[in-house]
């Protein structure tokens, strides 16, 4: 790994070297959390976890080729290179940032917001590789560990890097924007979500755009104009944002959007960057659903920022692909099924049920809770529920204490607009659902997953798809 011999190592993280100074010259081949992952000549990093303490498997890393380890204890008895520091994790955060460093040539891309973070970073992604060898964030791998394994799979002959970056906590985005150094910040929505922690919105507002402070000079700010609290963003370092929307003409935007149900989107770009000739074109998403084409726009600012061709961005937002758990559309046994059950908060909740509501056929949304919404979230959730009963929808299964309140919102709100159509039920557990699957589920239904992580529902979309009707 460029610029990483063990004597940069210890610099970098400020740890207490133990061992034979013959080694300190040595350049490290990868470095790696997980002791099944060693490679010869590698750095192993030992973290104590809840479940498993990593200093355990120090020796048997060794045995297995690791050129040093990092330890946050000293290791009695122990001949072999190791690095002695406080917190792992602030150490491999340290490296992260001066390997980065090293990559003079490298242009980073980071991506926060509150909702359409990942399907935001694949769009920009399949983009960008019509004229980069391009590296990104894989899985969830977005917070102060995430990044920095991101940032150590970096190779030389890499020349755009997209990172994702998510935060729950006032702090978080400094460990972590520190890190990449970002050339172009991309900032999706201000929602509600992590409101136990951020309280509100202008607070989620505050922490997302802490990254313009680690942005390079002549870096570039690229914004959704639709999003009122984003729309507010003047001058950073010197440097208009640049603005995409729907609603918002000011800078980048879509019209003519024509919804083709799950098949995907089709719509017309404006003024991406006119003195480059890409003042408009027309673009077909094969991603359902209508924050697709806020993605899609995203995705073609920064690569006109970037320099690609029309051609080149019709092309890569033709090519995106949806992942496991996020807007993902699976053909089983018989049933439709959107699995969008990573994660969920009150606006990603209400951009996958107007997703199925454009679907035909019957239609189902088994939703489940959002956590991290502080003091209101039985009324946001409440407000999901109302939102829901307007959608052409045949049933509303709600799984969880706090889709309870879920459950009411939409029972309430069809009272009110005479919706006889929706059938609610809720179920305390998805044990309580499964027991009473097939009373809900039809062959050829089209159905929606949702809800945060934390509830696991990839357990209902794999019921969903082995069902014995």
């Amino acid at each position: 790994m460029k610029g990483l011999s063990i004597k940069n190592l210890v610099s970098a993280c400020n740890g207490l070297y133990h061992g034979d100074e013959s080694y300190l010259d040595r350049e490290i081949s990868s470095i790696t959390t997980d002791s099944r992952q060693v490679e010869k000549d590698g750095l192993f990093a030992a973290i104590k976890g809840e479940r498993s303490d990593g200093h355990k498997f120090i020796g048997q890393c060794f045995e297995k080729g690791a050129l040093v380890c990092i330890s946050e204890l000293e290791l009695e008895g122990e001949t072999r290179p190791y690095i002695q520091v406080e917190s792992t994790i602030t150490a491999l955060r340290m490296i992260a940032k001066f390997y980065r460093e090293q990559m003079t040539d490298l242009k980073v891309v980071a991506i926060s917001g509150s909702a359409g973070k990942t399907s935001t970073k694949e769009t920009i992604a399949s983009v960008l590789e019509k004229k980069y060898k391009v590296l990104k964030t894989e899985g969830n791998f977005n917070n102060d560990l995430g990044v920095p394994l991101t940032v150590f799979r970096l190779k030389e002959d890499d020349q755009v890097a997209v990172i994702e970056l998510g935060i729950s906590h006032f702090g978080d985005m400094e460990k972590i924007a520190s890190i990449v150094s970002p050339d172009i910040c991309v900032i999706t929505n201000i929602g509600q979500c992590h409101l136990e922690n951020l309280k509100t919105r202008d607070g989620i507002l505050e922490e997302k755009t802490d990254m313009f402070r680690f942005m390079k000079d002549g870096g570039y700010v690229v914004l959704n104009g639709d999003d009122d609290k984003l729309s507010t963003v003047g001058e950073v370092k010197g440097r208009k944002p640049y603005f995409f929307g729907i609603d918002s003409h000011e800078g980048a935007y879509a019209t003519d959007i024509k919804n083709l149900g799950l098949k995907g989107m089709k719509a017309e770009f404006h003024q991406l960057n006119p003195a480059d000739g890409l003042a408009n074109f027309a673009v077909s998403i094969p991603i359902p659903g209508r924050h697709m084409v806020y993605n899609a726009l995203a995705a073609a600012t920064v690569a006109s920022i970037l320099g690609l061709s029309s051609d080149q961005i019709i092309a890569g937002i033709s090519d995106v692909v949806t992942l496991k758990g996020r807007n993902n559309l699976i053909e089983a046994n018989g049933l439709c099924i959107l699995d969008d059950c990573y994660n969920a908060n009150p606006g990603s909740m209400r951009a996958s049920i107007d997703v199925l509501d454009a679907s035909d056929g019957r239609k189902v949304a088994i939703l489940g809770d959002m956590f991290e919404l502080g003091k209101e979230e039985r009324e946001l959730h409440y407000e999901v529920g109302r939102y829901l009963a307007y959608k052409k929808i045949d049933e509303l299964v709600a799984i969880g204490n706090l889709a309870k309140s879920l459950a009411d919102g939409a029972s309430d709100e069809c009272k009110k607009c005479d919706n006889k159509h929706l059938k609610v039920t809720h179920y305390d557990s998805k044990a309580d659902f499964f027991d009473n699957l097939n009373v809900h589920i039809q062959r050829g239904d089209n159905v929606l997953v949702k809800s945060s992580h934390g509830m696991n529902f990839a357990e209902i979309v794999e019921k969903l798809s082995h069902i014995d009707y």
